[in-house]
């Protein structure tokens, strides 16, 4: 690699960081700030709710990475153009693939990175997500339960608690049981303890009465206990009992999942859509860097005017991952739709490809250069015209 394959190539990858960054750090601000309820209604630190919602990061990178490559692409072609670096490269002899050379080292780099998001590490942290707050609503009674509110822990069962004592002691404890559709029990502890055993987790509540009123019956039975043990199992599970979703499987998994899979017994069709959106993803920084550069890679002087280009390009590109979105969608239902995105971006490298080797400059059509032109004269007399009264 030459001199000036080096600095397009830390040109165009230190703009491709710079991009990554800036939009990733802003959809992940939109992102965390669903996840507020971590610290307010949860409990949680600072650094937890960071910890949780940084996870969600490199899924966020797998789907702007070629977005942040063409834009930085765009930066650098433009960069060279308007320094008339790309007209005397050509002057000296490179042609217009040749000089793709650079951005196609730096196109491989980043479908590196894509490959090993896309297998690893988005599914990996996808899964660390799910454990994480399986464990922190595992233990409800400490991370839920706020003193002085009503906490809904199940469609029929509100618990309150007055406040908390050092030692784990949860006093003024109230508990509203109605889950049993022929009785409901309503009971008043001065305090209570969480107690955890092989048997399950249990609230054990010290000096209090439970009332319970029987469908059926006029008067409520009432109880008074020094000590009752409330059984809280169902809600404090410890995230032991996590289910893996689709996107939480390594790309491994995805490739034979076992026939008693829960999940792929009800949505199949899932799995073949998630594999192959994990395979195509590192086409994609192919795919975008070649119709970038085919669109704004030709050779042109300072009169040339490249908002065509550029919009064709920004056209082209969006237009290749909506398609491929729907795909996605279709290939749920038919395994014809990832043949279809296979051949789309197939299609697309290699016509951006040819338009490069070819040296097609992209220009709008002189119809439209000769309709654009009028309209400018037209609107330059009509604000040119001195106002008469």
């Amino acid at each position: 690699m030459g001199s000036i394959d080096r600095y397009i190539f830390r040109t165009t990858l230190a703009s491709f960081a710079l991009v990554l960054v800036s939009l990733t750090g802003v959809i992940w601000i939109t992102q965390a700030l669903r996840g507020i309820d971590l610290m307010t209604s949860q409990g949680q630190t600072i650094l937890t709710f960071l910890g949780i919602t940084g996870l969600v990061i490199p899924a966020l990178i797998l789907i702007i990475s070629p977005i942040a490559l063409m834009i930085a692409i765009s930066h650098t072609l433009n960069k060279l153009a308007t320094d008339s670096e790309i007209i005397v490269m050509n002057a000296a002899g490179f042609s217009p693939f040749r000089l793709f050379y650079p951005f196609f080292y730096a196109t491989c780099v980043v479908a590196l990175l894509v490959a090993f998001i896309a297998a690893y590490l988005a599914p990996d942290g996808m899964r660390r997500i799910k454990q994480w707050d399986a464990e922190i609503t595992a233990d409800v009674l400490t991370n839920i339960l706020q003193p002085g509110r009503f906490a809904q822990l199940d469609q029929n069962l509100t618990i309150r608690i007055r406040e908390r004592q050092p030692g784990g002691v949860l006093a003024g404890i109230f508990i509203d049981d109605r889950r049993d559709s022929k009785e409901r029990n309503s009971i008043v502890a001065e305090r209570g303890t969480v107690v955890k055993s092989g048997n399950g987790s249990f609230l054990v509540l010290e000096d209090g009465n439970l009332q319970r009123f029987e469908t059926g019956k006029r008067d409520p039975a009432l109880v008074t206990f020094s000590r009752h043990a409330f059984d809280m199992s169902k809600f404090s599970n410890q995230g032991h009992d996590v289910t893996l979703g689709i996107r939480e499987r390594y790309l491994w998994e995805l490739f034979s999942p076992s026939e008693d899979d829960p999940v792929y017994k009800q949505v199949p069709g899932q799995f073949r859509s998630e594999l192959h959106d994990r395979i195509m993803a590192p086409l994609y920084p192919f795919a975008f860097a070649a119709l970038t550069f085919a669109f704004l890679g030709a050779p042109r002087t300072t009169r040339q005017s490249r908002n065509f280009s550029i919009g064709g390009s920004i056209l082209a590109v969006f237009g290749l991952r909506m398609a491929g979105f729907a795909c996605s969608v279709m290939a749920v239902k038919s395994p014809v739709a990832p043949l279809i995105q296979y051949a789309m971006l197939f299609a697309a490298i290699g016509g951006g490809v040819w338009m490069i080797v070819a040296g097609i400059v992209v220009e709008p059509p002189p119809a439209l250069l000769e309709a654009i032109n009028r309209s400018n004269a037209r609107i330059a007399r009509l604000f040119g015209r001195p106002v008469t009264a």
